[in-house]
């Protein structure tokens, strides 16, 4: 006992460790149970119940308090076949009493040039949140990517508290495809998730059967979230979860608080285990990977020992809607360097350790994230350990080939399509009662802008490709704000994201998949945030090309909208009618206000609706640029 522990907290060399250091690769893979709902009867509920839990997130710490669905962290992979309708029962059974196992904090932004205060485990002094600390156990859950009605969507304002339960119904009438649930409450879905409220969801069809692909112990989940933790009086890590946010702005104009950085934390789990190892054989793999973070973008690597690049063994046939048309290789060569995934992003992923025998592989973090609202570029990856794959030989042949074509039933979104047109602006922080958060705004067009002066606040003007300038004012900004999209169930619709801020925006968009038509660069220095609105149009760069990358010609319901971007993306808003939300994926973000409601609707009901109580109906929002 005592080498052991004498081992635990000592290097290699037997130097003392220190405070705050973990050895990687010493944890095993755990790999979340399987649940299948019974299909014999729809109107017979399955019960996934949320629980506290103690979880043991490194065999070097004690255990931490979290909360689970089915008491496990992450939750069970719930399976079920294309068509198979089931009813879920999200139960509520987290004692009111329960200790909130989340401890937050907001700390001052250090000296530029100096690694980030969240690289670092413990508050340094400061003292918890304690209005986050007497949260209740309030969560709703929302099944990311799934097709159903509004009601069964999870809306962040129905959360159930202690004994209660959210009845949800899914058609799973879709393609093969790997959704995932999480807590969705309203104001708190970043501490919620963070907590543990998250696991993966896949469906099956036929499609995907005749793949033949790698299946049952050769099929794992990897899902993928940074956390932090606190330390004790002695510098030591104690195991309990630490938010831990770089204050920006010491005072909000709307609420009077200060105003933080989404979360970025030190330390990667994987299946809810820092750092773990998985045994493989010298076989093919199928990896369903999802990053489950707060905010932490990973640009992803496969290295050897020797931390070398290791190429022509990883291939994604699959993103957030299901199978790719055809594999695209990840050879972290020029072309794509990394697998970049930001949070809510799914990667269907094929590995063939065949000739890895005896190896050690690692799956490592080489980007440096992003520091969102924080021009710093000093945003480390401290310890950049995600897993490591120890590759033994099986001794039996693997005959499993890669398929040329993955998906024939896949067909491409063109823009010559009959579609609807939304402009969206995602916009820095602004004096102008943003209160110091970034923010959705949508926009319309204005028909005759001869009686607007420029520059004025919530009015953008946008020079395209062609030349031509249009003039746009904001028609929302928050999300209490009045209901600005209205969409007809089973029109297509063309939304294009507008960034202004230069930071990456992980764009969600609930019921809809949508496949990526273009990203077009833009000068957007013409927008002044302390207006509020352009001085200058922003206008179209013909000097810089932004090719989609492949494995993004899929269909996908999150997508990345860098800085000076504006990304177009389409799809189809059928099989359910409802309330539905679009966000940013940062969840400090959406927490804070990035998020707007729309509805879907009969097309044979907008035919009676007079505008009092819907917006637009999709038919304004061009921005006179690229269309294919």
């Amino acid at each position: 006992m005592i080498e052991r522990i004498a081992k635990e907290f000592t290097t290699e060399g037997g130097e003392p460790k220190a405070p705050g250091e973990l050895d990687p690769y010493v944890s095993p893979l755990t790999v979340p149970p399987v649940l299948r709902p019974d299909s014999g009867d729809v109107l017979q509920e399955t019960e996934i119940a949320l629980r506290p839990t103690w979880v043991r997130l490194h065999p070097q710490l004690p255990p931490t308090l979290m909360w689970g669905y089915g008491g496990s962290v992450p939750g069970p992979t719930i399976e079920v076949r294309r068509g198979q309708r089931v009813r879920i029962a999200w139960t509520n059974r987290i004692p009111k009493e329960s200790e909130y196992p989340v401890t937050a904090v907001e700390v001052p932004r250090r000296p530029q040039g100096t690694p980030p205060a969240t690289t670092d485990p413990g508050r340094g002094g400061v003292e918890p949140n304690k209005d986050v600390a007497a949260l209740p156990a309030w969560s709703v859950t929302h099944l990311h990517g799934a097709q159903t009605g509004g009601g069964n969507d999870g809306w962040a304002d129905n959360a159930v508290g202690f004994g209660d339960a959210q009845l949800s119904e899914y058609p799973n009438d879709h393609q093969a495809v790997q959704w995932w649930y999480h807590d969705h409450a309203m104001n708190i879905t970043r501490w919620n998730v963070y907590a543990g409220l998250y696991g993966t969801y896949l469906v099956r069809d036929d499609e995907e059967d005749a793949l033949h692909l790698p299946s049952g112990e050769r099929e794992i989940p990897l899902l993928l979230a940074d956390r932090n933790l606190d330390t004790d009086e002695d510098g030591r890590l104690n195991g309990r979860l630490l938010h831990k946010t770089v204050i920006v702005q010491d005072k909000n104009p709307e609420t009077g608080k200060p105003v933080s950085i989404p979360f970025q934390g030190p330390y990667t789990t994987v299946n809810g285990r820092i750092w773990p190892y998985a045994d493989v054989d010298d076989a093919w793999y199928r990896f369903r990977l999802v990053n489950a973070s707060n905010a932490r973008i990973f640009d992803l690597v496969l290295v050897d020992e020797d931390n070398n690049p290791v190429p022509g063994v990883m291939h994604q046939i699959g993103s957030d809607g299901g199978l790719l048309p055809r594999p695209v290789p990840i050879d972290f060569d020029e072309s794509m360097p990394t697998l970049t995934a930001a949070p809510a992003e799914r990667f269907d992923l094929l590995v063939d350790f065949r000739g890895q025998a005896g190896k050690k592989l690692r799956l490592v973090n080489k980007g440096r994230g992003q520091a969102p609202g924080v021009p710093d570029p000093v945003n480390d990856v401290r310890y950049p350990a995600v897993m490591e794959f120890r590759v033994r030989q099986c001794g039996a042949h693997d005959s499993f080939e890669l398929p040329e074509v993955l998906s024939g039933s896949f067909r491409r979104l063109t823009h010559d399509m009959e579609h609807g047109h939304r402009l969206i602006v995602l916009t820095p922080p602004s004096t102008k009662g943003g209160g110091g958060h970034p923010e959705i705004w949508e926009m319309a067009e204005v028909e005759d802008p001869g009686d607007i002066q420029v520059p004025t606040e919530g009015v953008i003007q946008l020079t395209g490709e062609d030349g031509r300038t249009k003039t746009y004012r904001r028609t929302a900004r928050t999300f209490n704000d009045g209901l600005g999209f209205t969409i007809a169930e089973g029109s297509h619709e063309q939304w294009s994201f507008l960034n202004l801020f230069p930071i990456v925006h992980p764009m969600h968009i609930h019921l809809a998949d949508f496949q990526l038509l273009g990203r077009d660069a833009y000068d957007v220095s013409g927008f002044d945030p302390e207006i509020g609105g352009t001085r200058a149009p922003i206008a179209f760069d013909p000097d810089t090309e932004l090719p989609l990358a492949p494995n993004e010609r899929g269909y996908k319901d999150v997508f990345r909208v860098p800085g000076g971007e504006i990304l177009r993306v389409m799809g189809r808003f059928d099989g359910a009618y409802g309330r539905f939300m679009y966000h940013c994926h940062l969840l400090e973000h959406e927490d804070m206000g990035m998020m707007r409601p729309f509805v879907v609707v009969p097309e044979e009901a907008l035919k009676f609706d007079h505008g009092g109580s819907h917006g637009g109906h999709g038919d304004h929002g061009g921005h006179g640029g690229r269309t294919g």
